[in-house]
């Protein structure tokens, strides 16, 4: 029987050598190179585009369509499309962004034993080794959601999932990749599985479900509503983990909709349902969600909003890695752009991109309407790296939306932006923004000094979860029935409030 061919693929600019049989899929083994896949490997965005430097990679219909005969000349190919038919010698951006990993102090009271805190996200994943008696975090480990090979926003990854079997592979990965990390804090830590007394995992909605295998079908469509968002209870023999049988793991339960335990743990948190004065807690992530109140009554709602913040359906977006323009100023006139990791110039990231736009309102180049004052079709900022007009479409739909979800819950509670005290910015994409730039296209309509980047609240609320208040079963009955969650597409409200939220302010520091 005549032996597989192998052949050998060189990785640039990392010398990664890998060595795979004929017809492995290159979305397969690049993935684990960082090399992301937006759409689910199904060939409809760029956003996994890579440079074949050496060998033969065949060009079909999807890459005809999304790439351009230039680029495929120059060696540009989707990744999720290829498979080996030769070695390679590929160029590929090299993910190193930071993952909030949070180290904020909380009080607390102390038990026995050890305690992990995992932030479920949908990129990135982050766990915490804890001493529950100290609260001592004794060790920290972060990795990108295994899960992004097949869409890297929640409706790809739900998409995926309603298919014939996936749910279960989707589940198996996340629950072993979650163990996987466990071990490694363990390992770090020189401690023992059956010292760990508690597991609180918090996480969106679709990543809640997909964790417990919950069906997500609900999810793919109007009006959008889980069947089961509560909490989740489950032993070490459940889930096939080498944990003590006495340990509890908990998912902390979501708050509706695309509303998950991860801004519940935000909640927890900013300590937002113990202010007697109004806030709001804005978490952008792969989705945007928010939260408006006080102590006496929580409203939460969730808008189609984080996907342009992190980089994706921009042209040339990418994360905040190496490669990507993460600030744009205006210097002499001029624009001046920060690349992340002292490199030549490979993408635009969220915060870029909010910043690229507020300079080229202040350069009069982008109208408040948000269309290019001199109808050109792109703005380059940084070469290879432009703005497109459908980069600033995909910007405004945002903060659009992100606008009308925030003036919808202030109505329903009789309050205005006037009457907001403090809002928090939570997540990376909070934490690095220009609360300046920020305010100069609409996003913040309030003063800079009233805006706190909050940090991965979801991580410090899932630690804080790990020593539940007396009489708290971990289901934060109370907290939730404190919080109602308002579905903005059901409200007649929204499309015209949202509409309105498109235009970007006539002049600096001018709210919507």
């Amino acid at each position: 029987m005549p032996q597989e061919r192998t052949y050998r693929i060189l990785i640039r600019p990392t010398g990664t050598e890998l060595h795979a049989p004929a017809g492995t899929a290159l979305r397969d083994l690049l993935f684990e190179q960082g090399v992301e896949f937006p759409c689910g490997g199904q060939g409809r965005c760029r956003g996994c585009r890579v440079r074949v430097e050496e060998g033969t990679a065949p060009v079909n219909d999807a890459q005809r369509e999304r790439l351009t005969e230039e680029e495929l000349k120059n060696g540009w190919r989707l990744a999720c499309q290829c498979s080996l038919v030769d070695d390679l010698v590929v160029e590929l951006r090299q993910w190193d962004a930071a993952i909030l990993a949070d180290e904020s102090p909380f009080a607390f009271e102390p038990r026995p034993g050890l305690g992990v805190a995992v932030d479920v996200g949908t990129t990135t994943l982050v766990a915490q080794l804890l001493d529950l008696a100290t609260g001592r975090v004794m060790a920290v480990r972060t990795a990108l959601n295994a899960q992004a090979r097949h869409g890297a926003d929640v409706m790809s990854r739900v998409e995926y999932a309603c298919s014939e079997g996936k749910l279960l592979a989707l589940t198996q990965l996340i629950r072993s990749q979650v163990a996987a990390l466990i071990d490694q804090l363990l390992f770090s830590s020189k401690a023992k599985g059956d010292e760990i007394r508690d597991v609180a995992l918090v996480g969106n909605t679709v990543m809640h479900h997909l964790f417990c295998g919950l069906d997500v079908e609900p999810l793919s469509h109007y009006p959008f509503e889980p069947r089961d968002a509560g909490l989740q209870k489950f032993s070490a023999i459940d889930l096939g983990w080498n944990l003590s049988p006495r340990a509890t793991i908990r998912f902390l339960p979501c708050l509706g909709g695309f509303v998950g335990s991860d801004v519940l743990a935000g909640v927890l948190a900013t300590r937002l349902s113990e202010s007697e004065e109004l806030g709001a807690l804005v978490d952008l992530g792969t989705n945007g969600e928010i939260v408006v109140g006080n102590s006496a009554r929580l409203l939460c709602a969730s808008t189609a909003a984080g996907p342009a913040f992190e980089g994706a359906r921009i042209s040339m977006g990418m994360r905040a890695a190496t490669g990507a323009i993460s600030q744009v100023t205006i210097e002499n006139q001029r624009l001046a752009c920060h690349v992340l990791g002292n490199t030549a110039p490979q993408g635009l990231c969220g915060s870029g991109l909010v910043d690229a736009v507020a300079a080229g309102l202040d350069l009069e180049v982008i109208e408040t309407s948000g269309r290019f004052a001199d109808a050109r079709k792109e703005w380059p900022l940084a070469p290879p790296v432009f703005l497109t007009q459908g980069d600033i479409r995909e910007l405004q739909l945002a903060k659009g939306a992100l606008a009308a979800g925030f003036r919808i819950l202030l109505a329903r509670l009789g309050a205005s932006l006037d009457d907001v005290k403090k809002l928090y910015l939570a997540g990376a994409f909070g934490n690095y923004i220009s609360r300046s730039s920020a305010q100069r296209i609409g996003l913040i309509a309030l003063p800079i000094d009233q805006v706190s980047p909050a940090g991965n609240t979801a991580l410090l609320g899932a630690k804080l979860a790990l020593f539940p208040p007396a009489g708290e079963d971990g289901s934060y009955a109370r907290l939730r029935q404190k919080i109602e969650h308002v579905p903005l597409n059901a409200d007649p409200q929204f499309q015209e409030m949202y509409v309105e939220g498109l235009a970007f302010p006539q002049h600096a520091h001018v709210p919507i």
